[in-house]
């Protein structure tokens, strides 16, 4: 379970929904369920209950209704790892790492990780690395976006026929 904030366009209120997630078997997705917990207070920032949503019953030892406060969330990504720490040992083990550090003291981990990604994904082009980096761990840990993978090919080239790596 996770806190969702969604404004709503017509009003301009901002509500902060409790979501679960889960996978339909039947139309093989995910999907999820939404509860409203309340409006998100623009001066605090904090969760104020709307329309008496809030727990009812729930009070404290003096009689009085417990007030609930936000609850804490954090950002959470799935991230695929397995096959890019094999070719990072591969990498390391062979001196491939080192080299690209001493050739391209900049854009070495952007070699690599673009390096990674064309191993991985076969036939893909690089302008799809952008959706491949939110679920792939990569040295770089960054997005390369297509036109700086472009200027990144060019400069490597560059910077290539000034260097000679004797292998």
């Amino acid at each position: 379970m996770s806190i969702v904030i969604q404004t709503d366009k017509r009003t301009g209120i901002t509500y902060a929904y409790d979501t679960t997630y889960y996978w339909d078997k039947e139309k093989r997705q995910s999907r999820s369920k939404r509860i409203c917990v309340g409006k998100i207070d623009p001066e605090t920032g904090d969760i104020v209950p709307t329309r008496g949503r809030a727990k009812k019953g729930s009070k404290s030892a003096d009689g009085k209704p417990a007030k609930t406060g936000p609850k804490p969330f954090g950002e959470t990504r799935h991230l695929y790892y397995g096959a890019t720490y094999l070719l990072n040992e591969f990498a390391d083990e062979l001196g491939l790492a080192a080299d690209l550090r001493q050739c391209f003291p900049e854009t070495y981990k952007q070699l690599l990780s673009a390096a990674f990604y064309l191993i991985l994904e076969d036939n893909t082009p690089l302008y799809r690395f952008e959706k491949w980096h939110l679920t792939h761990k990569h040295p770089y840990g960054e997005s390369i976006t297509s036109p700086r993978s472009s200027e990144f090919a060019i400069q490597g080239f560059i910077q290539s026929s000034k260097h000679t790596v004797t292998l």
